[in-house]
């Protein structure tokens, strides 16, 4: 047994005795390779507290529609949720989460002691209050990863160097990155056509909009007007947010595989592991896969934050915190798992188990950004996040982002004023109906 499972067991102790029976707990969450982490990591709560663990996992495509006519049917499938971060709103209003401010403070559990930016976006509802609806599980955003050992070969990057005058590596902006896009597209190596990016395409969940958003925040684009949060005219179609969405479809345009008009995080994955792109947008999470990939793996792979724009330097949030479910009958258990899952030891080992851990303790050890190749990364990502609305109707306000930036990216109608404009009517009718304006 590790050391730092004895650390656990030990902390672990007095909160077993205040369980008078095992139970029987269901964990909710999406079928992804860190799900799979979490399988391995429970084992060690079923062996200290007595209680069994099973699980239900759902493909991301299908994961809102499953998970949320779950809560909003107050069934008892989940006693534990590790919902999006979108859904704190809702669930939080709707009473799908228990409250764990109560909690917290009885075990000595402060959200000072995360990331920031996770226990804004995972945790809180009403956001900037100190009002708390889940522990922060998994820190997640969305970033790059690039072919390192294309990059490096002597004929490549002197042919880069003479067209665009400067060193071909990692891009520090938009622009730049644009630019490789455009250099590797079309382009053969070792006799195999590649292409310059696989990016988010995708319409039916919520793709487009997790992938357009990370060209739209770093143009100027802005939810509403900060001064005043439901006045959306002028920010959301704002000069530079209309750049913003015409870079996205630019990039779609040129430096896209045939055939990805719908793609999100698998078809990415499949990609850039098929040796297909030379660049990769997707979510952290998938990094140690990379890493441990024997096609692309190791030195064949570097990672890059997303770069900034010229009006600002943002990458969309991603990750997930895990909650309680309020119709659970097993909320005692529920609760004893949400105090392991939090101590330093588990969240260190969540780490090594390929999870991502929000914690300070582990993010901000003195080793951590020399542990994995892409630690450092993960780092400087998170301290530049931006999120999606977290309203209780966020899914209706995701459809209309999802459709209007759809259909003018891929589908090539109108232009990226009018799409923007046309969201600007669609998101003052949600919040009208929703009684907010």
């Amino acid at each position: 047994m590790k050391k730092s499972i004895f650390i656990a067991a030990a902390f672990f102790a007095s909160v077993v005795a205040t369980s008078s029976k095992s139970a029987d707990l269901t964990l909710c969450w999406a079928a992804w390779d860190p799900a799979n982490a979490l399988v391995e990591l429970s084992k060690d709560f079923e062996a200290e507290s007595g209680h069994n663990m099973s699980f239900e996992f759902v493909p991301w495509t299908n994961f809102a529609d499953r998970m949320l006519n779950e809560l909003n049917s107050g069934g008892k499938l989940c006693d534990l949720m590790i919902g999006d971060s979108q859904w704190i709103g809702g669930s939080a209003e709707a009473g799908h989460y228990v409250k764990l401010n109560g909690f917290f403070e009885e075990q000595g559990i402060t959200m000072d002691d995360f990331i920031p930016a996770t226990v804004t976006g995972y945790a809180e509802w009403p956001k900037g209050t100190p009002n708390y609806w889940a522990l922060p599980a998994f820190g997640d955003v969305v970033g790059w990863t690039y072919r390192k050992d294309w990059f490096e070969r002597p004929e490549l990057q002197t042919e880069y160097k003479d067209k665009y005058g400067r060193d071909l590596g990692v891009p520090q902006t938009l622009a730049e990155l644009k630019d490789i896009a455009e250099f590797f597209q079309g382009r053969t190596i070792d006799d195999k056509v590649v292409y310059g990016a696989a990016i988010y395409t995708e319409r039916g969940s919520e793709g487009i909009t997790m992938g357009v958003t990370n060209a739209l925040y770093n143009y100027g684009f802005e939810y509403g007007n900060p001064e005043s949060p439901y006045e959306l005219e002028g920010f959301v179609n704002s000069q530079g947010a209309i750049e913003g969405l015409e870079y996205y479809k630019a990039l779609y345009d040129c430096c896209t595989p045939p055939g990805s008009s719908d793609w999100y995080m698998s078809q990415a994955i499949d990609a850039y592991r098929s040796g297909l792109v030379a660049l990769q947008m997707n979510f952290a999470f998938i990094w140690p896969g990379v890493n441990a990939d024997e096609n692309v793996g190791g030195d064949r792979s570097g990672y890059f934050p997303n770069p900034a724009g010229p009006y600002g330097h943002f990458a969309q949030l991603g990750g997930q915190g895990i909650s309680v479910v309020s119709y659970s009958e097993n909320q005692e258990a529920a609760l004893e798992y949400i105090k392991w899952f939090a101590q330093p030891a588990v969240q260190k080992q969540w780490w090594e188990l390929g999870g991502y851990s929000a914690l300070k303790a582990v993010v901000e050890d003195p080793d951590f950004a020399s542990s994995q190749p892409y630690a450092q990364t993960f780092l400087d990502s998170m301290a530049i996040v931006k999120d999606f609305w977290a309203e209780p109707a966020y899914a209706s306000l995701l459809l209309a982002m999802q459709d209007r930036v759809h259909k003018y990216v891929i589908a090539g109608q109108g232009t990226a004023q009018e799409a923007l404009d046309g969201l600007v009517e669609d998101w003052i009718e949600v919040f009208e109906d929703e009684g907010i304006l």
